[in-house]
């Protein structure tokens, strides 16, 4: 029912494909409008108004390598880095 389109981005004017299953996916919603931007330039719009996410260094409490956290941490609970959390959450 639905064919693949070619579409135009109208912010970087680069051409983009509108597919079949995106295509179902917008009427099954009841959207009416076509897609007017390609997906970079969509999550650039999406995204323009937040801040940037700061991350904090660290020594891991378990291995002792680096580790890269979105908090500041504190001195009274460990941190660990992302290989030795998830081991911890498998046991």
């Amino acid at each position: 029912m639905y064919e693949d389109k070619t579409l135009v981005c109208k912010d970087c004017g680069a051409e983009f494909v509108f597919s079949a299953g995106e295509q179902e996916f917008y009427a099954e919603r009841g959207f009416q409008n076509e897609p007017q931007r390609c997906k970079p330039c969509r999550d650039a719009r999406k995204n323009a108004g937040k801040a940037p996410r700061e991350l904090f260094t660290t020594t891991c409490a378990q291995c002792g390598k680096e580790a890269k956290v979105p908090f500041q941490p504190s001195n009274d609970r460990p941190v660990y880095c992302s290989e030795c959390y998830a081991a911890s959450k498998q046991q």
